[in-house]
């Protein structure tokens, strides 16, 4: 579903604030995993230094009877096997590697599993002329690992909590300029909107008593069209303020607005009884289509009356003389579905999603834009808990569809059901 302006804003705000808390906290975790790898693997390697300097040492200089603690020593003297007086763990001695060097003279190091823990076994050729095998358990090293391992767990989890803290306050504190800035955005468009609309609505005024008194004078036509253009060009200005400050006053009213039961199909024809002189004078078909009873929507009248004035509007815009338009309404799936069709020149389908841009221009030059129109219009559907939609080829002309929650029927007393009307050119 499509976001109005202020939806948008705060989602920036979210997103902006989420992405510097996960980079403080994924910096955080990176530094403590990397400084605990490092511990890790500082540990595993002065560990296996030193068991295998004792692994050599004892090989060459240590007896059976007397190997220093977690070793064992077997000595074979002229196919004679000495493993002292102490017990022997299972599995031990490798026989087969005593034989191999034993024949061969050289060496043979290997790590075994055995007895629920890790053997290091050294086999090498000893003082006069015997074979000596030493092994070691390393059971002590590997829990001084799980120690380390489960303290540096520890410290991660306690990492991933502060940074996770640490995140969110640099989080408000970085973004909440950007917060401010968008309100101050949103301030100025409702005060600069305020302003203007009087002053504009006195210069289309004055505008439009010049375009009445050159008329009546009968003044040439290339400055009665002048003036004609004027007032066009103040209404359209005026039409503009009046969208910026409606938005801006969508922005305030997060939660969607607060209505009363509205007959749309009543208020379409309203609409389509307005644009019908402008139609007649471009010799545009205007027809509207609606069930005999009510379709009742709750929201704010006359913001959705600006709604589908828009549509209307921009059809007539895009419509050429001689063309036609279609307003169609109906209840689908719990929604009243207003479309509006029109046999104008239409749009790429890929430009449907990004007509209700603020400010999208078209793909055929400077004069094809949108502007504000349909960007209001969504936020106004949107804030109704509402879709709408674009569909059109090139050539074939669009269609807009509008859909909005049907009301619950004890909200509909008092709506008075329209009457089904078709009008087209005098």
């Amino acid at each position: 579903m499509s976001r109005s302006w202020a939806e948008a804003e705060r989602a920036v705000v979210r997103r902006a604030r989420l992405r510097v808390s996960v980079l403080v906290g994924l910096a955080i975790t990176v530094l403590v995993a990397f400084v605990g790898g490092i511990a890790y693997a500082v540990m595993v390697h002065a560990q296996e230094a030193q068991v295998t300097r004792e692994l050599r040492y004892n090989a060459q200089f240590g007896t059976p009877s007397t190997p220093p603690g977690c070793t064992w020593l077997f000595v074979l003297d002229d196919g004679v096997l000495n493993d002292g007086v102490l017990k022997v763990p299972p599995g031990f001695p490798r026989q087969d590697d005593l034989d191999v060097v034993e024949a061969s003279g050289g060496t043979i190091e290997r790590e075994l599993e055995l007895n629920g823990t890790e053997y290091l076994v050294l086999t090498q050729r000893g003082a006069d002329d015997t074979t000596v095998q030493a092994v070691f358990d390393t059971r002590y090293q590997l829990a001084d690992r799980r120690h380390l391992l489960l303290a540096l767990a520890i410290a991660e989890v306690g990492g991933l909590l502060a940074a996770a803290f640490m995140g969110l306050g640099v989080g408000r504190g970085t973004v909440a300029p950007l917060a401010e800035a968008l309100a101050r955005q949103r301030r100025f468009v409702t005060d600069a909107s305020h302003e203007l609309r009087t002053p504009i609505a006195r210069a289309h005024t004055r505008a439009q008593l010049l375009a009445r008194w050159a008329k009546a004078a009968d003044l040439p036509d290339h400055h009665r069209d002048g003036l004609d253009k004027l007032v066009s060009s103040i209404r359209g200005l005026g039409d503009v303020v009046d969208d910026l400050l409606l938005s801006a006053r969508l922005s305030r009213q997060p939660d969607g607005l607060a209505g009363r039961a509205v007959d749309l199909a009543a208020l379409a024809e309203s609409a389509v009884a307005t644009e019908n002189d402008r139609a007649d004078e471009r010799r545009i078909t205007l027809t509207v289509e609606r069930p005999t009873g009510p379709l009742v929507v709750v929201g704010v009248e006359t913001a959705l009356r600006r709604a589908v004035d828009e549509l209307l509007a921009n059809a007539m815009r895009h419509t050429p003389e001689g063309g036609r338009i279609d307003v169609r309404l109906g209840l689908r799936g719990g929604c009243v579905e207003l479309t509006v069709a029109d046999t104008g020149e239409g749009f790429d389908p890929i430009e449907a999603d990004r007509l209700f841009d603020r400010f999208h221009r078209g793909q055929d030059g400077p004069e094809r834009r949108f502007g504000l129109g349909l960007a209001l219009l969504r936020e106004v559907v949107t804030s109704h808990g509402g879709t709408v939609d674009a569909f059109s080829h090139p050539g074939k002309g669009a269609r807009f569809t509008l859909r909005l929650p049907v009301a619950d029927p004890s909200t509909a007393t008092g709506v008075v059901p329209g009457k089904a009307i078709s009008t087209g050119p005098r």
